[in-house]
């Protein structure tokens, strides 16, 4: 477990997204675990629906700070389960679209899974229809 990473799930992902509002991307894939798994079953035609391993969500979200401009988590709901190590979330992210300017409003709900500090798995239903909105342009690297 990194140093000084909370314990449970849901204060290691309330301080998740703190490093993602901090553009502390390094930071945020230090709390994966070596074999994590971050999946987006919502992904559209030619964007990747499944990452295997910290490298490869580290190398997804290298550049993301580029993309999105993340400003506030307005809404935040986390929903224990039956399952400790199991958080459903939901939550919409505000910021902004660097390339283009334009305003970034996204509704999530995501199922992410934890075990000895790190996230294990994050299965992250995003809404694909914002990507299609006139005066979004993500690259397929980012959404």
């Amino acid at each position: 477990m990194p140093e000084h990473t909370p314990a449970s799930p849901e204060a290691l992902f309330r301080h998740s997204l703190r490093l993602l509002l901090d553009k502390d991307i390094p930071a945020w894939t230090a709390l994966w675990d070596d074999d994590g798994v971050l999946e987006f079953p919502f992904a559209p035609e030619g964007w990747p629906r499944r990452l295997e391993g910290r490298e490869a969500i580290a190398a997804y979200m290298r550049d993301y700070p580029d993309h999105i401009d993340l400003h506030d988590i307005p809404d935040l709901h986390i929903h224990r389960t039956d399952d400790p190590g199991t958080l459903v979330v939901e939550m919409r992210a505000e910021g902004r679209v660097v390339a283009t300017g334009a305003a970034y409003d996204m509704t999530y709900i995501a199922v992410v899974t934890f075990r000895d500090g790190l996230i294990t798995g994050y299965r992250d239903y995003w809404n694909p229809l914002v990507v299609r909105e006139p005066g979004v342009d993500f690259t397929r690297s980012t959404r």
